[in-house]
């Protein structure tokens, strides 16, 4: 059975959601404020997180800022936050998908249900290659690990940020636009558009690089897309 953790301030909302999410057959915790989500989050297993913006004791940005590096999980935002600002800040701090206040409790679990199957369709995907360890100049990606270091350091990406990195890496110097990168990565289902590609480069380039206004390895061409460089 998935589990899913719930932070959500609103209490009949937390419920309501937990109600509906359980009976689709997920195991579902709610917390109501910040710290206790955290602290949840980071001492529980979880298959995916929902995470309220304006929480009490810490707001949901802080909550994911301090647990993206460790975990690998899927996030989604779900807040009453509804200009763009807030939306492209929470997708750059490592959320999957950003939802606004009032909403379906239905959708949220048709996004659950598409958010966590492509999780496990792309760990299979990508782990059915035979090439485990890509190697790039002073960049190693170890794919069944799922890790990756920088000139022997380790830096810890997201889900979608690894599963960016990996695909470019196992398709070098090789130009591929936003729209073919979203396809490819998040699936021609998915739920979102391309302007997340952009996001998610920038995200990458900010742990990968050295100068991230002069990339090394991921560039961009211009009018074109992004390849990453060998």
């Amino acid at each position: 059975m998935r589990k899913i953790l719930i932070v959500e301030d609103d209490e009949s909302i937390g419920e309501l959601l937990r109600d509906y999410l359980e009976i689709n057959g997920f195991s579902v915790d709610v917390c109501t404020n910040g710290v206790e989500g955290l602290n949840s989050i980071k001492n529980g297993e979880y298959d995916l997180l929902i995470l309220d913006i304006m929480l009490p004791g810490m707001n949901g940005y802080e909550i994911l800022k301090r647990i993206r590096d460790e975990k690998d999980i899927p996030v989604l935002i779900v807040s009453a936050k509804k200009e763009e600002f807030d939306k492209i800040h929470g997708l750059k701090l490592g959320a999957d998908d950003y939802i606004t206040k009032p909403f379906s409790p239905g959708e949220l679990v048709a996004r659950v249900n598409a958010h966590i199957a492509k999780y496990e369709r792309l760990k299979n995907k990508y782990g059915n290659n035979n090439i485990t360890s890509i190697t790039i100049r002073g960049l190693e990606i170890q794919k069944d690990a799922r890790r990756v270091f920088v000139n022997g350091k380790e830096v810890n990406l997201a889900q979608k940020e690894f599963d960016v990195l990996l695909f470019l890496a196992q398709n070098p110097n090789r130009v591929f636009s936003r729209e073919e990168l979203f396809d490819r990565v998040w699936g021609m289902d998915a739920l979102g558009d391309a302007a997340t590609v952009t996001v998610h480069i920038g995200r990458i380039r900010d742990k990968i690089e050295s100068d991230p206004s002069n990339p090394q390895y991921i560039e961009t061409v211009w009018g074109a897309g992004y390849r990453l460089r060998t």
